[in-house]
């Protein structure tokens, strides 16, 4: 919506008029305008249009995905460097469906920028091992997997995990 440079101006801003409310004396206007100038840096750190992408992703639209992320014009200047590795991760994961060639570049791009949690970085790891084993390249594939299997600390991944070792094992 916002660049990130104005999203911060504009906390700084209501942060100051919250400061003047509270001088006046108007404590809940303080409070109000304390809180909006919070969801602008919340804003900063979570851009709004990847939040509504994952959500989007949550409930299986792919499409209502793709209309999200396209109305982030130029990531590389309007998102700080995890938005984008979490854009780039999304775009891995729409492309998958129809072009593993432009998805590995998505996904190994996601990879350098740093994703915030590490069953994220397994689910890239674990696509790339998907693409890797699609494209015949069996040690690469075995390598990708296994670290996934380090990170998926939780076990999210592992009906995944071990699935695709399974299918490993006949290339």
């Amino acid at each position: 919506m916002f660049n990130k440079y104005i999203k911060l101006v504009l906390a700084a801003g209501i942060l100051v008029w919250s400061v003047f409310q509270f001088i006046e004396g108007n404590i809940m206007n303080g409070i109000s305008l304390v809180l909006l100038a919070g969801i602008f840096v919340l804003f900063y750190f979570k851009n709004e249009f990847i939040l509504l992408a994952f959500w989007q992703l949550r409930k299986q639209n792919f499409a209502g995905a793709s209309k999200w992320l396209a109305y982030i014009k130029n990531p590389h200047t309007a998102l700080v460097q995890k938005q984008e590795g979490y854009y780039n991760f999304l775009q891995g994961i729409m492309i998958s469906q129809t072009n593993l060639t432009q998805a590995e570049k998505f996904f190994k791009k996601a990879l350098s920028l740093g994703l915030s949690m590490s069953h994220d970085v397994a689910m890239a790891k674990l696509q790339l091992g998907g693409i890797a084993m699609s494209k015949r390249r069996k040690r690469e594939a075995t390598m990708l997997i296994n670290e996934a299997k380090k990170l998926d600390t939780q076990g999210v991944l592992k009906d995944q995990i071990k699935m695709m070792k399974d299918q490993l094992k006949k290339i």
